[in-house]
Parts: C-alpha cells; structure tokens; sequence
C-alpha cells in the first residue's frame, strides 16, 4: 500500500542535532497521519510525534521542546528535527503511515548517541 524509506540516522555527540527523513511512495492519497517510532535496545516500540495531513502534531512527552516533527506533501516526506540528543534518545527509529488499511512502516534508521 505505502512505502516508506527513512535515512538520516547515524552517530551524533550528546548535546547535538540530527535530522531524519522518511521519503513515501505508493498509496500517498490513502494517509490521514504520519508519525515517527522508535525501539531502543531491549525495549518496546514506542511514539515519538505524529502529524496529521492537516499539519496538527502530537509529541511524547520526552520529546517535547526537543524533537520538531513535519512534513513536505509537495515531496512525500516527513522530518525529525532531533536536537539536544543524548544517550536514552539512542534507538532504531521509524516511519510510520496511518490510513484506511491500518498503519505502515518503514525499516527503520538506527539513531546512536555517544556521551
């Protein structure tokens, strides 16, 4: 239905900044949501921030004043603006697309915070 590829992820300082992109293809009309996860080692998925087709975000707590979520409709792809890292942020993180036929994911781009 939706695929989804994300890029940007790779080895950032403690206190830096990093932004991935998720670039979507196929059922693009279906999506009403578009969100980023992330699964840290020996844990749970878990939300990071979502965005609705008409720009609304969620953010977890965790992230909030930190991480900016948003979206380019003209290009397909959504961003994760990801500032002030540190090590609990390290993780594979997401994609994901919400729509009529449930939700879709991406294979994910390892985050790796270094303190």
């Amino acid at each position: 239905q939706v695929q989804l590829v994300e890029s940007g992820g790779g080895l950032v300082q403690a206190g830096g900044s990093l932004r991935l992109s998720c670039i979507a293809s196929g059922n693009i009309p279906s999506i009403y949501a578009m969100g980023w996860y992330r699964r840290a080692p020996g844990k749970q998925r878990e939300l990071v921030a979502t965005i609705t087709t008409e720009g609304r975000t969620n953010y977890a707590d965790s992230m909030k004043g930190r991480f900016t979520i948003s979206r380019d409709g003209a290009k397909n792809t959504l961003f994760l603006q990801m500032n002030s890292l540190n090590s609990e942020d390290t993780a594979v993180y997401y994609c994901a697309t919400m729509g009529p036929y449930g939700t879709n994911w991406g294979q994910g781009t390892q985050v790796t915070v270094s303190s």
